[in-house]
């Protein structure tokens, strides 16, 4: 590991015009806008893997600290943000998960301020090369277990990193997560809920509709670099509710910013998740297909927004490929698909609950 630096290296995508209003350097800044409203302690800083990729990643502790030593045996939590997010996306989460343990969230490879290689076009490929990252990340923190929890994207790589190396994985918590079911055929309208009810499937944004358009032609995102200084008008006119969650902690544009700068950079995460992605952006290679490979053991909570675009019917569905194991479907009322911004006061206390009960296991497995 190494502390911050300044130093911003060459990038492979350097053909592209510079006449985007964007750097790595107004990326930090306005992402340290954003955690300056952490009460608790923060150490920030660049993990270096064996690859000399780094990745940007936040470590929390609770100024009360001896809240965070009575047992003793507090698993630590790692979170990991969705497509074109970044750490500054948890700010509504980060002082309240810490109060008990240690929290870690970083920018996933080719995303935010971690470095961004070049990704395979082929979806097996860059789904490993993500997974790959996370673990060599977890080795150079030396974590040895850790409750995993993934937002929409990243619930989609934590559940193949569980699959990969499932004792590293107290508990599995999904949150919206993408890429689970398998592209429905043409002109089916519903699918089966719990108990052989039909259940509607919700019609995703506009934003969302506007993404998947074109991500079979271009990289997700390439349409907001390729709109110059209109970048940042075009995030605010497609993403106002971004501004709209975070109007409590900021009066301005620094949640809209921040999603410019951490996605006006050099395309590299996108490219990767273009790969996994097949049309209207469903996953090449559907997570239900795979989840007989997590260890009946390995509990896993899916949290759903009952606003969302992603249908929680995902979820019933993995508690019935899961029979015997613990799996269990949240479905949080008044929240969207960035549950943890709509309602984070009920999302806190969720996965509060979920850690909590990962230490009481603990405790537990330590008598016996």
């Amino acid at each position: 590991m190494e502390e911050e630096s300044d130093v911003e290296a060459p990038s492979s995508w350097s053909w592209w015009p510079s006449w985007r209003p964007t750097s790595k350097s107004l990326l930090k800044s306005t992402e340290a806008k954003i955690l300056a409203c952490i009460d608790n302690d923060v150490w920030a800083r660049f993990v270096t893997l064996p690859s000399q990729d780094r990745i940007w990643t936040l470590t929390l502790t609770s100024k009360n600290s001896c809240k965070q030593s009575e047992s003793g045996c507090q698993t630590p939590l790692v979170m990991v943000h969705g497509f074109g997010g970044g750490v500054g996306l948890w700010i509504r989460n980060l002082d309240s998960l810490c109060r008990s343990r240690v929290v870690h969230v970083f920018d996933l490879l080719g995303f935010g301020r971690s470095s961004r290689p070049h990704f395979p076009s082929d979806a097996a490929l860059a789904e490993e090369q993500f997974v790959r990252s996370i673990e060599e990340w977890r080795r150079a923190l030396g974590l040895q277990r850790m409750i995993l929890l993934g937002h929409s994207l990243g619930g989609y790589l934590a559940t193949s990193y569980a699959t990969q190396h499932p004792e590293r994985v107290a508990h599995l918590i999904l949150v919206d997560p993408w890429g689970f079911p398998e592209h429905p055929k043409p002109g089916s309208e519903t699918v089966t809920g719990g108990q052989g009810s039909a259940v509607k499937m919700q019609a995703p944004p506009r934003w969302v509709k506007a993404v998947a358009s074109i991500v079979t032609l271009f990289n997700p995102l390439a349409v907001i670099r390729a709109a110059g200084p209109w970048g940042p008008g075009l995030v605010n006119r497609f993403r106002p509710d971004f501004k709209s969650k975070f109007e409590d902690l900021f009066d301005d544009n620094t949640m809209t910013e921040y999603i410019y700068h951490c996605n006006a950079q050099s395309p590299s995460g996108e490219v990767g998740f273009k790969a996994m992605c097949e049309s209207l952006g469903w996953a090449k290679r559907p997570m239900l297909q795979r989840v007989h490979l997590l260890p009946p053991t390995l509990p896993v909570t899916l949290l759903y927004g009952a606003r969302s675009w992603v249908d929680s019917v995902s979820g019933l569905h993995m508690e019935q490929l899961r029979p015997e194991s613990y799996t269990r479907t949240v479905v949080i009322d008044d929240a969207s698909h960035h549950i943890y911004a709509d309602q984070p006061e009920e999302f806190n206390r969720v996965v509060q609950n979920i850690c909590s009960s990962v230490d009481q296991q603990t405790v537990c497995e330590g008598r016996d």
